[in-house]
C-alpha cells in the first residue's frame, strides 16, 4: 500500500463569531477515503449554538474541551437536551438531529469520527442543515414550505430568510436555552474520564472502551471506540486489528512518536505527534506508541463494534505461544537466547514503562 498514512491536522470549512466547524479532507489525507472514515471538529465560543443539523453518516462524538449542551433528536423521538463534558463520548446513528451550544467563557470543542460508506462523499461527511441561510427550506419554494408548516406564504418566507448565518450563530445575552435533563442523559452519554477502567497499568496506560454496554447505541453506530492514556515516556505494545479494520487515531493530549510497519516488513511511518494530529492505520498493519515527559493520550474509533487485537509483546502476545523450537528457527538463534526472549514481558500489561 502506497498510501500517505502521515499524520495530519483539520483545517477550517466555515464559522464566524459563534464558533467554527473544522475538517480532515481524503485529498490530504487519503486513508479518509481508503478506509470510508470522515473526521470532523466543531469548536463554539461563548453563546455559540451549531444550529440544529443531521448527517450522512453514523459518528461518535467526543468532547475535548469544555462543557455545554447539545440536544438530540433520533427518529420519530422526543427531543434529549443533555449536559456535555470534557470526557463524554455520544454515539449518533443515522438520521440522528442535534444541535449543539456553549453557555460558557472556556471554548467548547467537540470531535466527530464515524462510517462514510454509506455517505454521498467517501471520506468526509456531509451535513445537512435544517436552518440557516443554507438551510434545507431554503430550496424549496415558499408555496411547498407555506403547505408544509400550515402557514401563509408571507410567513413562510419571513420565516426561512430570517435566518442569515451558515451551520454557527453567537445567540445574544439574554436569549435562553432548554436546560439539560439528568435523565435524558441516561444511556445517551459515557464520560471516558470517570468510567470504569477496561486496563489499568500501573506507571504505564489505562483504557476505557465504549461497547454496548456502557453506551448501548454504539451498536447502531456500527464502531468500536476507545480512550487510551500513556503516562511518561511509555509504549504501547506493538499490535494489530486481526479482524480487518481499521484504527482511526485523534491525539488528544500530549505528544510522542508513532511507527507503523506494513508489508514486507516495511516501515511505513515514523513521525512524532502532539495533540491536533490525525492519523489511520490501514488494516492489518502493525502500530506502536511512544510517550514523550509529558505522556500522551487518544481517542479512537475502529472501523468494527467488536474490534480484535493481536499485540506482539506481553505475556498474551503471539510470540509467548508459538513453540520454543519454531522462535528458535525462525530467529536463527540459540535456545539460551529463545530462552532470554521468552522470559521478557511475562505480565498480561499492554503498556511498557520506560526502562529504570
Amino acid at each position: 500500500m502506497d498510501v500517505d498514512i502521515s499524520p495530519k491536522l483539520s483545517k477550517k470549512l466555515y464559522g464566524g463569531d459563534g464558533g467554527a466547524y473544522y475538517s480532515w479532507s481524503p485529498e490530504e489525507l487519503p486513508m479518509l477515503r481508503e478506509g470510508n472514515i470522515g473526521a470532523a471538529k466543531l469548536v463554539l465560543e461563548n453563546r455559540g449554538l451549531a444550529l440544529p443539523s443531521y448527517s450522512d453518516s453514523a459518528k461518535v462524538a467526543y468532547v475535548l474541551q469544555g462543557s455545554g449542551t447539545t440536544g438530540i433528536v433520533l427518529p420519530e423521538s422526543p427531543e434529549k437536551v443533555i449536559a456535555i463534558n470534557q470526557g463524554d463520548a455520544i454515539a449518533l446513528p443515522f438520521g440522528v438531529v442535534t444541535w449543539w451550544f456553549n453557555p460558557n467563557d472556556t471554548e467548547l470543542i467537540v470531535l466527530f469520527l464515524g462510517d462514510t460508506s454509506k455517505g454521498h462523499h467517501r471520506g468526509e461527511f456531509t451535513n445537512f442543515q435544517i436552518t440557516g441561510a443554507n438551510g434545507i427550506f431554503t430550496g424549496f419554494t415558499t408555496e411547498f414550505v407555506s403547505r408544509a408548516w400550515d402557514l401563509s406564504e408571507d410567513e413562510a418566507k419571513k420565516l426561512v430568510e430570517s435566518q442569515n448565518n451558515v451551520g454557527i450563530i453567537k445567540l445574544k445575552d439574554g436569549q435562553s436555552m432548554p436546560e439539560p435533563s439528568p435523565k435524558d442523559r441516561e444511556g445517551m452519554a459515557l464520560n471516558c474520564l470517570e468510567a470504569p477502567l477496561d486496563v489499568d497499568i500501573k506507571n504505564g496506560g489505562r483504557v476505557v472502551v465504549l461497547n454496548t454496554q456502557n453506551l448501548p447505541l454504539v451498536g447502531e453506530v456500527g464502531l468500536g471506540a476507545d480512550l487510551v492514556r500513556i503516562d511518561a515516556h511509555s509504549m504501547c505494545s506493538p499490535g494489530f486489528s486481526c479482524d480487518s479494520a481499521y484504527q482511526v487515531t485523534y491525539i488528544v493530549k500530549g505528544s510522542g512518536r508513532v511507527q507503523v510497519v506494513g508489508v514486507d516488513g516495511k516501515r511505513k511511518l515514523e513521525t512524532r505527534i502532539k495533540a491536533g494530529y490525525l492519523f489511520i492505520v490501514p488494516r492489518f498493519f502493525v502500530v506502536s506508541k511512544i510517550a514523550d515527559s509529558e505522556g500522551m493520550s487518544w481517542f479512537s474509533i475502529i472501523s468494527t463494534p467488536n474490534p480484535v487485537f493481536t499485540h506482539l509483546a506481553g505475556r498474551t502476545s503471539v510470540w509467548k505461544a508459538i513453540s520454543p523450537q519454531v522462535l528458535e528457527a525462525s530467529f536463527n538463534t540459540t535456545p539460551e537466547m529463545e530462552k532470554l526472549f521468552r522470559s521478557k514481558r511475562t505480565s498480561d500489561e499492554i503498556f511498557f514503562a520506560p526502562p529504570n
